[in-house]
């Protein structure tokens, strides 16, 4: 009870003589310390969103355009051509003030709404410059002398030094593509995947489409493009993530890895600390809007609104819709080990914990002794399970007393941290076997030992390995990877550890324990837990998973053969899909549209028919020349595609958008129906790397990622993400399902890596053969 009784500020009792007031210094100390530090956060946010208010001007410049009328006046000169002396007329001050003052007064304030309009006209002239996107197709090397003034003009409208929100009232609105050019790029997209009476028929529904609803449903969208933000990016969230019913674990949450080849040290508790660390400081700097704003080209930026709900936030389920709600600036992350959760603070007058802190605090709780109380160990199935029980779960059991209080405790933590009693990574004497298991473990674990409804929970494993767990619809994965990219190093390189491998500084050793949450789970409850958990544990044992690097050659072959990498891994995919079904399938690969504001992803549709066109030539037979060339072809049409769903010209989110305006009308499309309804066999996506200047891939390419994965889309067909890492490596990580007779993880990436070879030896002839090892992995799994 010392804990509690520490928490208490103030105690009183009513004797004989009166009321007895005892105060607890250290307790009014903690409330003070954290009030401090409370207001200084709002300082900074006020001073923050100043900033960014004016952004591309500065606040200073304020200063400077004041000073600058002011002494033109002072030279007889009236550069408001008599605004000044209109004012001053209409100027409600003192008959006090005199003429001199009131002049000064009427130039101050001209000198302010002069400063507004240039602000107003930077951004306005910077909105439409950020609207050009003729220089994404140029070819590279090759830049326009129109794209050549544009950048110089982007440099010179973005001002100096912004913060990572600065440019978002900058950003132009996605635009909503003509009806015309969306139905004719879906009928392009189809025709390699139809039979002539099928495409007839599909043409025929498109154009009924385009000539009568269409146009209809096309005037409300536009409406709504011109009052919101982005007319896609809050029904894609919406509709797309927090309405789904299913479980999200597996069908939603995706993972993130740590370093293949190296474990910075095998103590747990020491690991968590640099790891949770990390994460305070990259919240730091998340608050403060440290974080450099993504640009592309070093001129052109991207949406970072995906950013505000990165901590402090959770998943709420509904029983129609879920909600994500956001809390600001919680002091503790809760901890869940062997069956109990832990709430654990994170800061101690007013300054976060040092790393050996957080170590001292873990290791408290991993040699806790008690056991759970009934029904608390699985409790975390609740949100591995349908969404609609827990819901009603959560509203009959979790509404009241202390199960209210626990359950708010892990629902405002700033993240949540799983102690797992599990060894994870690459090791043993079947590294690759190591390896699927410890990506099933972190795409869903037991079931219940992750808290899935949260932004991200963090999982340390007892031989000190880590990953992490995103939830999907507060943010894409860019936007998670980014800070797990931080985390990754500066745990290795900026913190590191001690030579027996514990975090550095010193303990305080007046630190209170970390406090145990309480449950009180009646027995109906405890049941629907279990039904939650059956339900889960029958979806992740379906989960057939595979990840492998590939070492043979990377991205830099790959450019010396003059070919886009992410084309030439598209096309990989599609040939391997080819040789492992007999046959092509509609591909989803994600892009992002963040050059908009709000802006989040697009579908590119990967199987072209110039894609097609290349596959049955090479799997036909035909010349090398021939092959090289439609390989070519089909990689150019690739990147096409894709920058047409960077800059908003893509298919779906137009066509899903549609949709939803029919249902609000009540309307009904059979093109629209049939289009939504089209399963992607083959789900894809690239995982960039962001902060390169963070890792020594020279002197430490070691250091490295293996990247992320996510569960499989359709249940007769393959999840696919890959990341390119330095010049000589491309990790996979493929996902499917046991329960389906025709996929197999393990059989498809053997394809995978054949017809990465195979396409090598088209481009390049005259490469190396691959090694050994990889032949007789690609045979093993073939």
């Amino acid at each position: 009870m010392a804990e509690a009784h520490q928490a208490v500020a103030f105690q009183f009792t009513v004797t004989p003589e009166g009321i007895d007031l005892q105060l607890s210094h250290q307790a009014l100390t903690e409330i003070y310390l954290s009030g401090l530090r409370s207001w200084k956060k709002k300082l900074i946010r006020l001073k923050n969103g100043v900033i960014t208010g004016v952004y591309p001007a500065s606040p200073s410049s304020w200063l400077f355009v004041v000073i600058a009328i002011l002494a033109t006046m002072y030279m007889r000169s009236d550069p408001s051509m008599g605004l000044i002396a209109k004012i001053q007329e209409h100027l409600p001050v003192s008959q006090s003030l005199s003429a001199q003052c009131q002049t000064v007064v009427s130039a101050v304030l001209f000198s302010t709404l002069l400063w507004f309009s240039l602000i107003f006209t930077m951004r306005m002239c910077l909105k439409q410059l950020l609207s050009y996107h003729r220089w994404m197709f140029e070819q590279r090397g090759k830049m326009s002398n129109t794209t050549k003034v544009w950048v110089a003009l982007v440099r010179i409208f973005s001002g100096r030094q912004p913060l990572l929100y600065s440019y978002q009232g900058s950003l132009p609105n996605q635009p909503v593509p003509a009806v015309k050019d969306t139905v004719k790029r879906y009928l392009e997209s189809v025709r390699p995947l139809t039979t002539p009476d099928e495409f007839e028929r599909m043409t025929s529904l498109a154009t009924q489409f385009e000539s009568s609803l269409g146009n209809r449903l096309q005037w409300y969208l536009k409406l709504k493009a011109l009052w919101a933000s982005n007319y896609v990016s809050d029904w894609w969230e919406e509709y797309i993530y927090l309405r789904g019913r299913s479980p999200i674990m597996v069908n939603s949450n995706y993972y993130g890895m740590d370093f293949l080849y190296v474990t910075p040290t095998p103590i747990q508790a020491a690991r968590a600390g640099n790891t949770l660390h990390a994460f305070l400081m990259y919240r730091r700097k998340l608050n403060r809007e440290e974080l450099k704003p993504w640009l592309l080209m070093s001129s052109v930026p991207c949406c970072s609104y995906q950013f505000e709900r990165m901590f402090d936030s959770c998943r709420i389920p509904g029983t129609i819709t879920d909600t994500v709600q956001h809390w600001q600036d919680s002091d503790y992350v809760a901890v869940y080990h062997r069956g109990r959760y832990f709430r654990l603070r994170m800061y101690s007058s007013s300054r976060p914990l040092s790393p050996r802190e957080i170590e001292s605090q873990l290791q408290r709780i991993l040699e806790d002794p008690s056991p759970p109380s009934p029904g608390e160990e699985k409790l975390g199935a609740l949100t591995a399970g349908d969404r609609i029980p827990w819901a009603k779960a959560r509203k009959e059991y979790f509404s009241l007393g202390v199960n209210k209080r626990s359950l708010d405790c892990i629902e405002k933590a700033a993240f949540f941290v799983t102690l797992d009693d599990d060894e994870q990574g690459m090791m043993g004497e079947d590294p690759a076997a190591s390896l699927d298991r410890y990506a099933k473990s972190l795409l869903h674990g037991k079931c219940y030992d992750r808290w899935f409804d949260k932004s991200f929970s963090v999982v340390i494993y007892k031989n000190g390995k880590i990953g992490l767990n995103a939830e999907h619809s507060w943010a894409d994965a860019p936007v998670v990877a980014h800070l797990w990219e931080y985390v990754l190093a500066t745990d290795s390189f900026q913190l590191g550890y001690n030579e027996e491998g514990h975090c550095k500084g010193e303990v305080d050793a007046s630190l209170p324990r970390p406090q145990r949450l309480s449950w009180d789970i009646t027995p109906e409850c405890q049941e629907q837990i279990s039904q939650s958990l059956a339900v889960a544990q029958a979806l992740a044992d379906d989960v057939d998973f595979h990840v492998f690097s590939f070492r043979d050659f990377g991205k830099g072959m790959i450019k010396k053969c003059r070919i886009s990498p992410d084309a030439y891994i598209q096309l990989a995919l599609q040939l391997a899909y080819y040789r492992d079904r007999g046959m092509f399938c509609l591909t989803y690969e994600a892009s992002m549209t963040r050059l908009f504001r709000e802006g989040r992803t697009e579908t590119v549709r990967s199987c072209s028919n110039e894609s097609c066109a290349f596959i049955k030539a090479l799997e036909g037979g035909e010349g090398v020349e021939v092959c090289r060339r439609l390989l070519r072809h089909a990689s150019e049409k690739h990147q096409n595609l894709y920058k047409h769903a960077m800059t908003g010209a893509g298919i779906d989110r137009h066509l899903f958008c549609l949709y939803v305006v029919s249902k609000h009308l009540g309307v009904d499309s059979p093109f629209l129906k049939e289009v939504l309804s089209e399963p992607w066999h083959l789900s894809t996506s690239q995982t960039p790397v962001q902060q390169v200047e963070l890792f020594d891939m020279v002197n430490h390419p070691e250091y490295i990622s293996c990247g992320g994965g996510f569960g499989p889309v359709a249940d007769d067909g393959y999840g696919v993400s890959y990341i390119i890492m330095g010049e000589n490596m491309m990790n996979f990580h493929i996902s499917c399902k046991h329960s389906c007779p025709q996929t197999s993880s393990h059989k498809y990436g053997g394809q995978i890596r054949q017809a990465l070879l195979d396409m090598l030896q088209l481009l390049c002839p005259d490469q190396r053969e691959p090694s050994r090892s990889d032949q007789s992995q690609t045979k093993k799994d073939l």
